[in-house]
């Protein structure tokens, strides 16, 4: 009897993870640029096949988060239509934070990680590019969540504000970890006002104000 779908979808959810675990390790004991995809499948004892079935460029084995931060971003907002997108979005941001989501946890590991990333060209440049592309789905979702076009300019204001915010935050914190400072504390400040600045500029707009019932 073959395995049912869920089963299925856990075992290809765990080989991805196992591929991508063994990938960052041997990016960041060796350089990005001195692994080859070869020498990933056999540590983690798959083909090179399977390898490029789940990761289709070897930057993706880097940044394998993405879809899951766009799909926890995107629940939020369809749990809470009734409420301004950008205010839930920032609720869903501090809360990763207080909970200590592994994409914002600060310790030695992400040191090491965006370390590896900066020393990497190829790793820099695939990293800038998903900025932009998150930056460019956020907003896709937003302007959703109002009825407006994703051409939407305040919807693209918004989302590359709030993405840079992030991007800032999360460097800040880095930096007081590695100068034994409170990181969360530091990524917080920042975070905060960022968010400051994104609902002043999108003030009287339904991407900050709930519209007025008629």
């Amino acid at each position: 009897m073959s395995n049912p779908p869920g089963l299925r979808d856990s075992k290809k959810a765990a080989t991805r993870q196992m591929i991508s675990d063994v990938a960052t390790l041997l990016f960041v004991e060796r350089g990005f640029e001195n692994v080859s995809v070869d020498e990933i499948a056999q540590e983690a004892g798959v083909s090179r096949k399977t390898v490029f079935n789940y990761f289709p460029r070897k930057e993706d084995m880097v940044f394998d988060r993405e879809d899951e931060s766009r799909e926890l971003v995107r629940q939020a907002i369809a749990a809470n239509g009734d409420q301004p997108p950008v205010l839930v979005f920032q609720a869903l941001m501090r809360a990763l934070l207080d909970e200590q989501h592994p994409m914002f946890r600060i310790n030695k590991r992400p040191i090491q990680f965006w370390s590896t990333v900066a020393d990497s060209p190829a790793l820099t440049v695939r990293a800038r590019e998903l900025q932009g592309t998150l930056a460019d789905d956020l907003a896709a979702m937003l302007a959703d969540a109002v009825g407006r076009p994703h051409t939407d300019p305040e919807a693209r204001l918004a989302a590359t504000m709030l993405v840079g915010t992030l991007v800032v935050a999360y460097g800040e914190a880095l930096c007081a970890f590695r100068a034994k400072r409170k990181a969360r504390e530091a990524f917080a400040s920042v975070m905060e006002r960022g968010f400051a600045g994104v609902n002043a500029a999108l003030s009287a707009t339904p991407y900050i104000e709930a519209s007025t019932p008629r």
